[in-house]
């Protein structure tokens, strides 16, 4: 079976990043073709795994996880054992494929665009190649402590990634900065997920997840100490909120931007970021079936993913950074994604609570839009970062005040990104059109069967989704249409950076019909094997697509899509409407709000000056004055007690006689002191 060899996957990267750091300088194009290679090669690995696991299963049990481990480390007089081995179940399959195919099409995309780099490529490539080996090795870890050691690999790699710019650049300390925050802000989260882990293994006395995945377990743990179980639960949340930058840890990301923007493509498509969206699918089984607090933790959950969407968007209405457009359009999907779950979940919590199937499936539902929306965003928000790549590399710069016109210039890129644009925005078939809507529904469902304020959060999804289309339009026009506002001559379009391109355009427009060839069932087969549920009933593609166009809601988005669509074109195409009008030539107080991004860059500056500054300042002069005060202090003594002695050493006989007396009498006196205090 190949599912035996999926340990294999991450392997490979990790190869190619020994072979690239140690050969890179004289392998052709810095190593790059080494790293295409070894992503190309986990990719193909990726897809028989998958094959495997859905035509075979796992002793003929379709859904069931398939495990393999090894002790890793056994602690002497306890039953405890830390294991090292393999996960492989429907979310992972899903997982390593895209993961693996999209960063493959980044790597193509290298040649070209890092091609000017010199010897700066050995290092790209050898550290975007580690970067693959810690999402694919997160992704089949089979328990919670070999998923962390991974997880830090990635912010690792993150930090070196973002700050590659850091040396011999004009904005060399801007870049720096970049990345010392995303490394920060992140493992703010991180350190929370530690602590969750913590607990989770004093709760189970395990981190396997095939110990912890165990409704009966769960529940026990529900009952005996609910409290403890959803402090745990919230802690691994907060990795989550850290690394798929969820509000309020969400400001990193687009300072991110800094690296190069096949780095930015990583990291928004491929890697990081669906990190915290896979962890919080992952770990669904510990709020649905703590039976106490669950329902709130998701509604928690939901609440954070909502807020974060429309927060988000509204920031990128009026940014003229191509880049951080599709930052914030990523902060915006991945919070769709984080509502999904948290809708999702909720629905399952509730209905197997109440021993309601109907919401059990609606949950399921829920449950699969988000990972089938990460699925999707996979695709089209890689082709949107390349795409500005090829924006970038050809005009020199980020601006889109300098662009305008380049559709004749740069047509594959134009239709390419046009694809793109109408997939995210939600435009009907597309693939953003599917997950989006089933993502709304979940939010609905949820909202109707026992939790208004999922109700709520609907709404504000649905201002989203014209918001996303309206700001990912007023992109495409400025960039495309129009004359050209630039001073630096446009370079030709380079056919190795277009090639990935028109792969991933095609992937954007036709990934969302996967929910016809069986997807939900795969969703719904793991989760009845992995978490046990009772026997889940799911509509098969076809009732999807028809709850879908029989739904007013559904027509509802795509009017609100189109408006947002033809607003963009009347202000930035046909400039008939004036945008001045609106933001009073940028002196509208919600202009300069979101000009500032509602001042939190500001506020991360304070906390780290007053609060962070402070206790580094403290920890510092506990570090300076007690510990190496303590070292150098017994140093010193040794030194001086070592210049004392060895004054006494003058070659003389006599003396050192006189030494020797002088000591047996010490000795004589001591004893007797002893022996008379004895009587």
């Amino acid at each position: 079976m190949f599912m035996e060899y999926a340990w294999l996957i991450p392997i490979l990267p990790i190869a190619c990043f020994v072979i690239v750091g140690l050969f890179g300088k004289k392998l052709h194009e810095g190593g790059g073709f080494v790293a295409i290679a070894g992503a190309a090669i986990a990719c193909i690995f990726s897809v028989l795994v998958a094959y495997d696991f859905i035509t075979n299963g796992v002793d003929g049990i379709f859904g069931a996880p398939f495990v393999t481990e090894m002790k890793w480390l056994v602690f002497p007089g306890s039953d405890f054992v830390i294991n090292f081995g393999v996960y492989i179940d429907g979310l992972t399959c899903i997982m390593l494929i895209f993961s693996s195919f999209i960063s493959t099409m980044i790597f193509v995309y290298s040649i070209g665009y890092m091609g000017d780099q010199g010897e700066k490529k050995p290092r790209y490539y050898g550290e975007v190649s580690l970067f693959l080996t810690g999402m694919l090795g997160l992704i089949v870890s089979s328990n919670f402590l070999q998923m962390f050691i991974f997880w830090e690999i990635m912010g690792l790699c993150s930090y070196l990634l973002i700050g590659f710019w850091s040396f011999d650049h004009p904005e060399a300390k801007q870049k720096s900065s970049a990345a010392k925050k995303a490394f920060l802000v992140t493992r703010a989260g991180d350190v929370c997920l530690m602590a969750g882990l913590f607990i989770v293994l004093y709760l189970f006395g395990s981190l396997d997840y095939a110990n912890i995945f165990n409704a009966v377990a769960i529940e026990a743990i529900a009952a005996t100490n609910p409290e403890l179980l959803t402090v745990a639960g919230l802690l691994i949340f907060g990795g989550v909120i850290g690394k798929s930058a969820q509000f309020p840890l969400h400001d990193w990301l687009p300072d991110a931007m800094a690296g190069p923007t096949t780095v930015s493509a990583l990291i928004h498509a491929a890697t990081m970021v669906k990190a915290g969206v896979y962890l919080t699918a992952r770990a669904m089984p510990l709020y649905v079936f703590n039976s106490v607090n669950g329902e709130a933790v998701l509604l928690f959950i939901g609440i954070i993913g909502g807020f974060t969407a429309i927060y988000a968007a509204s920031m990128a209405l009026n940014n003229f950074n191509i880049k951080k457009v599709l930052a914030y359009s990523t902060l915006s999907q991945l919070g769709y994604m984080i509502l999904a779950l948290g809708a999702g979940g909720f629905l399952m919590a509730h209905g197997y609570n109440t021993g309601e199937e109907h919401l059990v499936a609606l949950g399921v539902l829920g449950y699969m839009a988000g990972i089938f929306h990460m699925l999707n965003h996979a695709f089209f928000k890689g082709l949107l970062f390349l795409c500005s790549g090829a924006v970038i590399h050809a005009t020199g710069t980020e601006d889109m005040k300098q662009m305008g016109g380049l559709f004749s210039k740069l047509k594959v890129t134009a239709v390419t990104m046009l694809l793109g644009s109408l997939s995210i925005a939600g435009f009907p078939l597309f693939s953003g059109f599917w997950s989006k809507d089933l993502v709304l529904e979940a939010a609905l469902h949820a909202g109707t069967h026992g939790m208004t304020g999922f109700t709520v959060l609907f709404v504000m999804g649905m201002i989203t989704a014209f918001m996303t289309a309206f700001y990912m339009f007023r992109m495409w026009f400025m960039t495309f249409v129009g004359d050209y506002r630039g001073t630096e001559h446009v370079h030709h379009e380079s056919k190795i950076m277009s090639a990935p391109l028109v792969v991933l355009s095609i992937f954007a427009v036709i990934s969302g019909f996967v929910i016809f060839i069986g997807f939900g069932n795969l969703i719904a087969d793991m989760l009845q094997e992995s978490m046990g549920f009772f026997w889940i009933e799911i509509e098969s593609g076809m009732d999807i697509a028809i709850s879908i166009f029989t739904n007013i809601w559904t027509y509802v988005s795509i009017v609100l899509a189109l408006s947002g669509i033809g607003i963009a074109y009347l202000m930035y195409m046909k400039k008939s409407v004036d945008p001045a009008k609106f933001n009073k030539n940028g002196e509208s107080a919600y202009y300069k709000l979101l000009t500032k991004r509602y001042y939190f860059p500001e506020l991360y500056d304070q906390i780290s000056w007053k609060l962070g500054y402070g206790i580094a300042r403290i920890v510092d002069a506990f570090d300076r004055n007690v510990i190496d005060g303590t070292v150098n202090g017994l140093s010193g003594a040794v030194i001086g007690g070592g210049d004392v002695v060895s004054q006494m050493e003058t070659g003389h006989v006599r003396d050192y006689a006189t030494f020797v007396i002088a000591g047996v009498v010490v000795l004589i006196l001591v004893f007797a002191f002893i022996f008379i205090g004895g009587i």
